[in-house]
């Protein structure tokens, strides 16, 4: 399988599943895949699926991951992100590449450190996942035990809060409870096409400190 696995094309907005994928063959598949590629992967239940991202997808990861980046600066608020970092467990057999992920409140905890390895150290806070392919999981990352998964769909912006073990639907989320985030950021995405990037984010961070003096 691993010597075909170069001739293997997906197209933007395509997907291909492996079956019956072990995982000691999801980690050499992931090795020679490498780092320095356009493909997403997802791994659950020894199904491998393997996407390949539309440039619209794309641009709509990079103005949320901006605007989110705007407000945890404005707020004052340390973070790290990850993009599509590889987050796997091997006892969970699960693994997922998210479109964008940030450590905010597990910070601290992490930084510095090159290597993550989720058996031991904190999974990102907060995961970022645009679907225009129908490709989310969220049992992945509930099962990984991502705090809050972020799901932006048709224009909408879902935030999914995990308690007790599963996902809820939250208007506001836990880590931003005191701002409208979910009905406020797909307003500034959709700014940013008419008005631009800087221009969007701009307003975007006026409006925090708009909230802040409140």
């Amino acid at each position: 399988m691993l010597l075909e696995l170069d001739r293997i094309e997906v197209p933007p907005g395509h997907r291909v599943l492996l079956q019956n994928v072990s995982w000691q063959e999801f980690e050499q598949i992931l090795e020679e895949l490498g780092d320095r590629r356009a493909t997403r992967i997802a791994y659950e239940n020894r199904i491998l699926e393997i996407m390949t991202p539309l440039p619209e997808h794309e641009a709509n990861k990079e103005i949320i991951g901006d605007l989110l980046k705007a407000l945890l600066e404005e707020l004052e608020i340390e973070f790290l992100t990850l993009g599509s970092t590889t987050f796997k467990n091997q006892q969970m057999l699960q693994g997922i590449e998210p479109d964008q992920c940030f450590y905010i409140q597990n910070e601290a905890k992490i930084r510095g450190k090159k290597r993550l390895d989720l058996n031991i150290d904190p999974p990102p806070d907060l995961a970022l996942e645009v679907d225009l392919t129908s490709r989310t999981h969220p049992s992945i990352y509930q099962a990984l035990g991502i705090p809050e998964l972020w799901r932006f769909e048709k224009g909408q912006l879902q935030i999914n809060v995990l308690r007790n073990g599963k996902y809820e639907v939250s208007e506001r989320g836990d880590i931003f409870s005191a701002l409208p985030i979910a009905q406020v950021i797909p307003q500034y995405r959709d700014q940013s096409r008419v008005i631009g990037r800087n221009a969007a984010l701009k307003a975007f961070r006026q409006w925090i400190r708009q909230q802040l003096e409140q």
